[in-house]
């Protein structure tokens, strides 16, 4: 079964994801300039929300460099000595270090040069990794005890990482598949010989806004407060971009793929369906938050279950919604929303469709779809046909 979400969301003023020259993100779409704000940025927004946290608290990863230094932890945990468990830290600075295609030599060189840039953390006991890995605790546990017993066995920190010639360890074994929840949905992809990659369950496409959009700017300046009064002027100025968009979201989910990255665990994928579109319609991007405070829920919420296949709506809005002067842009795009789902479903057919609720904050006719007046009936439609599937 195939979840999906189609969400409308108008935002005040803001700039809720920015490029790296601090611009509101853009994107030419039907020949028009869009805002955008991107699926990396939504999905942290859904990962670190509060709902996704609160329902999965005991199924989370966490994404980061410091793989090897939770791992150093975790030794001295197991009675470890801390000089032998810096070595091991050093030596699994590498461990996500992309699949060995140099020689020995030149190998050896790369972890050198490694050790010598880092050599500011070891004095703090912090070793990271070359690239950002998405893990469980399960997998932090399971190295260190792996690594416990063979210096145990009276090995020492290098031969406990021996490899062959494809870079692969030849004492530790492969670690666990992780079975969370947020790398059974949003996957895990790492150029390592040593972590499984996982398929993600999910897809989350860019957010495009409805209506043409151009980038605007706030002139600010700040007062010294100290200032004596017989000076003038701002103690500084500047400028901020920003821009106001209704944005259309699309997301889909993939239950069986889900519940097969979660090691075929029935209640624990429903749970993190459920999960997901909540936290997908409560999370909100922080970027300038504290300066636009742009916290508007979003306005209209459709999910769909079929059986098979996905439709994104985006070209509903190939041709931007204009409201002249007294439209109303959340309204206008609700329905060219529902239009256009009535318009695939008349030209594909829409048997495989399970369940299709929707809801508005608006007035617009929702002909076509299963109405609903809240997220919790939506939310309980959808897991009515998700547990009947799944």
């Amino acid at each position: 079964m195939i979840i999906e979400l189609h969400i409308l969301q108008n935002f005040a003023p803001s700039n809720l994801n920015r490029d790296d020259t601090n611009s509101p993100k853009e994107c030419e779409f039907g020949g028009y300039r869009r805002a955008r704000i991107s699926s990396q940025c939504i999905k942290r927004a859904i990962r670190w929300n509060g709902v996704f946290k609160d329902m999965l608290k005991d199924h989370l990863s966490s994404r980061s460099l410091r793989f090897p230094t939770q791992v150093y932890d975790e030794l001295l945990k197991l009675g470890v000595k801390q000089s032998l468990g810096k070595e091991i830290g050093k030596h699994l600075e590498t461990i996500a270090k992309k699949a060995a295609t140099k020689s020995e030599g030149e190998e050896g060189k790369e972890t050198e040069k490694i050790a010598k840039k880092n050599q500011a953390s070891y004095e703090l006991d912090i070793f990271k990794t070359p690239q950002m890995v998405f893990y469980t605790e399960d997998e932090v546990k399971e190295c260190a005890t792996q690594v416990k017993a063979l210096l145990d066995q009276g090995m020492k920190p290098a031969e406990v990482f021996n490899k062959d010639k494809k870079g692969k360890f030849t004492n530790l074994t492969v670690f666990p598949v992780p079975r969370s929840a947020d790398i059974g949905l949003f996957g895990r992809m790492v150029t390592s010989a040593h972590f499984d990659n996982i398929d993600a369950a999910c897809q989350v496409a860019h957010a495009i806004s409805t209506n043409k959009v151009g980038v605007e700017f706030d002139f600010y300046t700040a007062v010294d407060d100290r200032q004596p009064e017989a000076e003038t002027g701002a103690g500084m100025m500047g400028t901020v971009e920003f821009n106001s968009a209704c944005f259309y979201r699309y997301a889909n989910l993939d239950c069986a793929q889900l519940k097969k990255n979660l090691g075929d665990d029935k209640a624990l994928a429903q749970k993190s369906v459920e999960a997901f579109i909540r936290a997908a319609v409560h999370a909100i991007p922080t970027g300038k938050q504290n300066s636009f405070a742009a916290q508007n829920p979003p306005s209209f919420v459709f999910a769909v279950a079929r059986k098979s296949g996905a439709w994104s709506l985006a070209n509903a809005f190939a041709k931007p919604v204009w409201v002249g002067e007294n439209g109303d842009l959340i309204e206008e795009s609700t329905v060219k929303l529902v239009d256009y789902w009535g318009k695939l479903a008349k030209a594909y057919g829409d048997e495989d469709i399970q369940a299709k609720p929707a809801y508005t904050l608006g007035t617009a006719d929702l002909k076509g779809l299963d109405a609903v007046d809240s997220l919790e009936h939506l939310i309980s439609k959808i897991n009515q046909a998700v547990a009947a599937e799944c």
